[in-house]
């Protein structure tokens, strides 16, 4: 376990219920312009991470945009990095800064989970985004990035069309290179068992292919910087989704360090193309935003972008983090099985969900990232169960399936409070060739 910053003081549980109701910021309603008042507090940071206790519930989708809304309009945050695959979010950020039609809804996020980005929620801060861009120049508009790492194929297929425009030949040796991996783009994670089994892998030939195109980066920049810095980031993507399906068969801490160590990697680089006074705000799930090290995911080996951006930019990186007590969520009961709105249960009585029930605010933001709330830091700084729901809910066996230790004050800078919730509103199709094996199967939050 990595050492914890903050001292641990003993405080029973009324204590500590008493300390987060008095700590606790009373939040409007969702639809209340003076909701984004109380988050005017991190607008000093480079990087606001906001997270999500599951990937189908609509308060967080919505709160996250508000917030976003507000660094974007009054604090020149100019970067919106989620986690999604890079070329799916490419679909939303050529409409919001390039005036696309918005096709994403009907043409990208295809693979399971559908309704974790093609929702009413993402399409609602969308059509903001494309109108706040609108007015501004184009080296001055909005991005919309993704940070994972599951779109090999598609990856591929970017690459290729960008050589295909700027340098045919290139294109030629990308494909005989790229080809070693042909037979798995619909099935990734049978390449990595196919592996792990003793056929070779193409890591060579990925890293050659990476390598060509980066020696050539004067040569295609100059033409248009843009699409370049695409290309690369898509070559990034296959190199790093190649090592992710051939780790993913040994060791699950591995196969996870890879996917947010790429995450952390493609937000320095979305930092460092936008220039030297680029901040930007991450979305994804609190396991992934939270610090990792004062979690079980961290004691037991694992690391997330959250914890990386601690360590390396310290105060200019703010974590925050969401939690509900009960409400509705859209999830399925399996990996690749269909959408269901499903009931949340009530959080565990052991839990840090519970604590922030019976401190009676029914929305509220609660921050203990300032000196001046060394002792709600204290108090929070004990370890405590903590509810986790991604893309799959399974309320028989949600204590095994969805909790897991977290020292909160270690854990994140503040905590969005939703007392009860209710499900994302898919849109567009919600399922389509059953029999393709989606890229993140059987892995993924």
């Amino acid at each position: 376990m990595r050492a914890s910053l903050t001292r641990a003081a003993d405080y029973d549980e009324e204590q500590l219920v008493e300390l987060l109701r008095r700590h606790a910021q009373p939040l409007p309603d969702l639809d209340d312009p003076a909701f984004a008042d109380a988050f005017e507090r991190f607008a000093d940071a480079c990087v606001v991470l906001i997270g999500e206790a599951s990937h189908g519930t609509s308060e967080f989708y919505r709160a996250r945009a508000a917030i976003t809304r507000r660094l974007i309009e009054r604090h020149g945050f100019s970067i919106v990095a989620v986690e999604a695959d890079w070329p799916d979010a490419a679909w939303i950020d050529r409409h919001v800064r390039q005036q696309q039609p918005a096709a994403w809804v009907e043409d990208a996020f295809k693979r399971f989970p559908t309704w974790m980005w093609r929702n009413r929620e993402v399409a609602a801060f969308t059509r903001w985004l494309r109108q706040h861009n609108d007015g501004l120049p184009a080296e001055q508009r909005v991005e919309f990035r993704g940070l994972d790492v599951y779109s090999l194929g598609s990856s591929i297929a970017e690459v290729l069309r960008y050589l295909d425009q700027v340098d045919p030949p290139a294109a030629s040796a990308a494909r005989q290179r790229y080809g070693c991996l042909s037979p798995w783009h619909d099935e990734p994670a049978a390449y990595g068992h196919q592996v792990l089994l003793g056929e070779p892998s193409c890591e060579d030939a990925v890293v050659e292919q990476l390598r060509t195109l980066l020696e050539r980066r004067l040569q295609y920049a100059a033409s248009d910087g843009e699409r370049f810095f695409d290309a690369a980031r898509n070559a990034h993507v296959v190199l790093a989704a190649e090592q992710y399906y051939r780790a993913m068969y040994r060791r699950s801490s591995e196969s996870w360090n890879l996917r947010d160590r790429h995450m952390f990697d493609t937000l320095r680089a979305l930092l460092e193309h936008r220039g030297a006074q680029a901040r930007a705000v991450v979305w994804a799930h609190n396991s992934h935003i939270g610090n990792a090290a004062a979690t079980s995911m961290g004691w037991d080996g694992e690391f997330n972008i959250g914890e990386l951006c601690r360590t390396a930019l310290g105060r200019d990186a703010v974590l925050i983090g969401m939690a509900t007590d009960r409400g509705s969520v859209a999830a399925a009961d399996n990996w690749d099985e269909p959408m269901q709105i499903m009931e949340v249960l009530p959080s565990r009585p052991d839990s840090w969900e519970q604590l922030f029930l019976r401190a009676g605010h029914g929305a509220s933001l609660t921050e203990w990232r300032s000196e001046a709330h060394g002792k709600l830091r204290q108090a929070l700084a004990q370890p405590r169960l903590e509810r986790a729901i991604g893309v799959v809910y399974r309320p028989r066996t949600e204590r095994q399936s969805h909790y897991f230790r977290a020292v909160l004050a270690e854990q994140f800078d503040a905590l969005v409070w939703f007392e009860q919730t209710s499900a994302v509103t898919p849109v567009g199709p919600r399922r389509f060739d059953d029999a393709a094996v989606p890229d993140t199967y059987p892995f993924g939050e």
